[in-house]
């Protein structure tokens, strides 16, 4: 007996150093796999940040503000009423989608919840309706809503949704419908980059009727026209109603305005979408004339006159709707985004002293975990789009808070896909797509980043060293990221530690124009600004039908070419407008307009003899 155990000790030994050693292995597996997520999460965050810097570039200034976002012919509050009517749209007989009835109630809202599961679309009349309705309600509200947890109630307050319904419709799963006893703030952002954000702001508004006090709606940055031309909620709206997608974008035009900017809940938890600066006064924001003041047309002119009210009226809600909070102290332009601040937990600390404040929940950032603290749990970021980059690449969040004010964070995946993947499946997906999209920055700044590397290659030798690479590369896209971190991933090939880089450039992943040239500058650059060529367009199609007609053509051009200090006649305006007009119909749409910068792209290279 005594023989056995002396045998068994040095089996129980190496069974305990072997378990030691596997243990240290998946640590160091983990550890790695993390340092790619973050690293994969920094990647897609840049990219997304550089996009609203290049936004906020095409917004025109001066005088063509006044024409591209005018208040169209409608100017009083009485006039509105007129406009917001629905009853001269008829619903046929051949609709077989929800019919509501007014005043909004529970069973409605909740028909129109099962219709958008089944992708059913409402009609035009009730979607009139529902904004009218909504409109009225929300002009009556306080900029800053108060509201009091009592005793038995808990409150939800969720962060971005971005147009992912699946990701609404799994909080009102796992946590409820919003009601009387379960009282709810979604914290802005709800349209943009989702395909269904039009039925996540109809499911919003219709519990905003059936319980205005229960159900509160903050503004984010994304309510807010101009971000929508570019980030696709304008698209999405005439895309599902041609005929009267134009009438309900400028009645939520209208909407967005009045929507409140910000909540505080029992005096001590203030709720505001992107955040404060060292400026923040709750008491100065409770006064403004949230209405006319238009989130678009104030990042562009913010800085040109702090002297006027209605600018400082304009840099308290850019703060408010741009803000992002930073680990070190003091309070900064936001650079990044292009708008707003960034401010350090000395401000936090400050503001919320200044207000008998204890907590700050924010949203407006995507976070891995759907949630994160910072400046000593003074401040809590909550995102509730789950998947958001990629499959797999976030969950989403919400908070759940009762009368203790303690905020309880919950998680979840909408996407069964991504619930399915382990983890090295999950970060392995997310980081191709990062690269990919990476890459393709890459590729529209290839002409830049071979000038750039030339400036280290004196001899023209077409080699430069990777700490020269990665410094070219940084300049040149002004993203911020580990490029020396990333080289394996983006540069298969080295020479003795010197990177080739034309036929780097040449090897760059991305499909390029099917057109065998040796100067493929031009059509470089198309690619670069396809995005904004759309952005363009939505914008000189003043009225948002979807259709730029000559009279807007010719309006918007003289004032560019005013404000460009070009000289351009009206007959070559003309002319240029009547040859994108293919199908001579009076009118030009998105496909004509780009299909005419496409192939001006082919004709100025047959001039220069490259094709």
């Amino acid at each position: 007996m005594g023989c056995g155990m002396g045998k068994s000790r040095p089996l129980q030994e190496k069974s305990i150093r072997a378990a030691l050693l596997i243990q240290r292995w998946y640590r160091q597996y983990v550890a790695r796999l993390e340092i790619r997520r973050r690293c994969t999460w920094n990647i897609f965050q840049s990219i997304e940040y550089a996009g609203e810097q290049d936004q906020i570039k095409v917004r025109p200034k001066g005088n063509l503000i006044s024409h591209i976002f005018r208040e169209n012919e409608i100017c009083h509050e009485t006039e509105w009423e007129k406009y917001f009517c629905y009853k001269g749209v008829e619903v046929p007989d051949s609709y077989n989608g929800p019919h509501l009835t007014f005043p909004m109630s529970f069973c409605g809202v909740s028909k129109l919840m099962e219709a958008f599961r089944h992708k059913q679309q409402l009609h035009a009349r009730y979607v009139l309706q529902i904004l009218g309705e909504t409109w009225r309600l929300l002009r009556n509200l306080p900029n800053i809503n108060h509201i009091s947890v009592c005793h038995t109630k808990e409150i939800t307050i969720c962060g971005d949704l971005h147009g992912q319904l699946e990701d609404l419709l799994l909080i009102f799963y796992k946590n409820g419908l919003p009601s009387s006893e379960k009282p709810y703030i979604f914290n802005g952002d709800f349209v943009d980059r989702g395909k269904n954000s039009l039925e996540i702001l109809l499911i919003l508004f219709g519990f905003l009727l059936v319980y205005p006090n229960d159900v509160h709606l903050n503004r984010g940055n994304h309510e807010d026209h101009i971000v929508n031309l570019r980030y696709g909620f304008t698209k999405e709206v005439l895309g599902k109603y041609r005929f009267h997608g134009k009438k309900i974008l400028k009645l939520l035009q209208k909407i967005f305005s009045w929507l409140p900017l910000a909540a505080v809940i029992d005096h001590k938890v203030l709720v505001v979408h992107g955040g404060i600066s060292n400026s923040t006064n709750l008491h100065i924001v409770s006064r403004i004339d949230r209405h006319k003041v238009r989130g678009a047309i104030s990042l562009s002119s913010v800085s040109e006159s702090c002297k006027n009210l209605k600018v400082v009226c304009v840099q308290y809600i850019v703060d408010l709707l741009w803000s992002d909070p930073m680990p070190q102290k003091g309070c900064v332009p936001n650079e990044v985004r292009g708008g707003g601040c960034y401010w350090g937990p000395d401000v936090t600390e400050e503001v919320l002293g200044r207000h008998s404040l204890q907590l700050l929940i924010r949203s407006h950032e995507c976070k891995q975990d759907g949630y994160e603290f910072c400046h000593n749990r003074k401040v809590l970021t909550i995102f509730s789009a789950s998947n958001y980059y990629e499959v797999g690449s976030n969950r989403g969040a919400y908070i759940r808070m009762g009368p203790d004010l303690v905020p309880r964070c919950i998680q979840y995946q909408a996407s069964r896909t991504s619930r399915e993947l382990t983890l090295r499946q999950s970060v392995g997906r997310t980081e191709r797509s990062a690269l990919q999209a990476l890459k393709e920055q890459l590729f529209v700044h290839k002409s830049d980043l071979i000038r750039a590397f030339q400036e280290f290659d004196p001899d023209n030798m077409g080699l430069i060293s990777l700490r020269h690479w990665a410094t070219a590369t940084d300049s040149v896209l002004k993203l911020g990221l580990p490029w020396r971190v990333l080289r394996p991933q983006l540069v298969s090939r080295t020479h003795y530690g010197m990177v080739n880089y034309l036929q780097w450039i040449k090897e760059l992943s991305i499909t390029e124009p099917k057109l065998e040239v040796s100067d493929t500058s031009i059509l470089e650059t198309m690619y670069k600004n396809h995005s904004n060529l759309e952005t363009i367009f939505r914008i000189i199609d003043t009225d948002h039908s979807g259709l730029i007609s000559f009279e807007e053509f010719h309006q918007t051009w003289k004032l560019l070419s005013s404000h460009l200090k070009m000289e351009i006649s009206d007959k070559a305006i003309t002319d240029l407008a009547q040859s994108m007009d293919f199908n001579k119909d009076g009118s030009i749409d998105i496909n004509e307009f780009m299909e005419a910068f496409r192939l001006r792209s082919f004709l100025l290279l047959i001039k220069k003899g490259v094709i």
